[in-house]
């Protein structure tokens, strides 16, 4: 089990339905949804900084968000990509199948894996091997 997880996705739907899951199946304690990637961004820099125990181990974030995209939100985590490496498995969660997105996200260390949405069997699985 995840003692804490971020979900960043612009949707309140998208967030309400991985939130449930997550608590159905047992997969996370403390959850936290950000309809905002910035105010996401800020609170995970925040707790690197200031509490790097109480960092996420699992983030669930959407890519096609405004203002923030979710490649913005990686690309800002770069200069923390070693203190983030050992803690914390980034998941994209999206549902999109571009596969041009799929390999870009390769291209990222932090990305552990890529989700469809809505999370189901095969994805949980994935979150639970992750764990």
């Amino acid at each position: 089990m995840y003692k804490k997880a971020f979900i960043v996705d612009d949707d309140e739907i998208s967030i309400f339905l991985a939130e449930a899951t997550l608590e159905v199946e047992s997969l996370a304690t403390d959850i936290q949804g950000f309809p905002d990637a910035k105010q996401a961004l800020d609170t995970l820099i925040t707790l690197l900084q200031n509490q790097p125990d109480n960092v996420p181990e699992l983030i669930l974030l959407d890519l096609n968000m405004p203002l923030l995209s979710g490649w913005d939100f990686l690309n800002a985590l770069a200069p923390y990509e070693e203190q983030l490496a050992n803690r914390c498995r980034i998941y994209i969660l999206t549902s999109s199948v571009d596969k041009q997105e799929i390999q870009k996200a390769q291209d990222y260390n932090l990305v552990t894996g890529f989700l469809q949405k809505p999370l189901e069997d095969e994805a949980l699985e994935k979150l639970k091997k992750g764990m």
